[in-house]
């Protein structure tokens, strides 16, 4: 199988779960979704936690790819944690399919049960791996919690659809957060 099959059932694993949610989320679902036989499945993911630690693995991935871009780019993690997406635009489109694969992973950790497993710790992982960068580079740690805070509902607001926050206001925002 090509690399591009990897990839497709990884998309169809997260279309699965945002549309349908974790409890349609099955070897033969995924496997038809993808347009792939169980058995080209599991040549790539052993199980379904597989296929999740992937997702997480891929999310964790474009994070890192994201993350060398801005700071390739001379931007402030602290701005790229707190910038509005556009999902009209392709860059913010990635972005927000980035934050749907988080989203996604969740609810399936939700619906799986209290024990950490290795699909949580993977996500745990990449989350640690943003705190990381945002504490080293912000030297309050409660201002970096509130960057972390303030840019997360941000994103929720955008994968909801809900409006944003007026832009001269959250521009606003912003300075005061980053003390400008």
């Amino acid at each position: 199988m090509s690399p591009g099959t990897r990839d497709r059932i990884l998309d169809a694993l997260e279309t699965l779960l945002l549309e349908r949610g974790a409890a349609q989320m099955t070897l033969d679902n995924v496997a038809a979704a993808a347009g792939v036989s169980k058995g080209g499945l599991l040549y790539h993911f052993k199980s379904k936690d597989a296929l999740l630690v992937g997702l997480v693995h891929r999310l964790g991935e474009r994070a890192r790819a994201q993350l060398d871009e801005t700071r390739a780019s001379g931007t402030s993690i602290a701005e790229w944690y707190l910038q509005t997406p556009d999902p009209t635009t392709q860059a913010d489109a990635v972005e927000l399919a980035l934050y749907r694969s988080l989203l996604a992973t969740m609810r399936t950790i939700d619906a799986s049960g209290s024990e950490p497993d290795e699909v949580q710790l993977a996500l745990d992982g990449v989350m640690t791996a943003w705190s990381d960068g945002l504490d080293a580079e912000v030297d309050d740690p409660v201002r970096a919690d509130t960057i972390r805070l303030v840019g997360d509902g941000v994103y929720l607001r955008a994968l909801l659809g809900l409006p944003q926050i007026e832009p001269a206001r959250y521009r606003a925002v912003v300075d005061r957060l980053l003390e400008r």
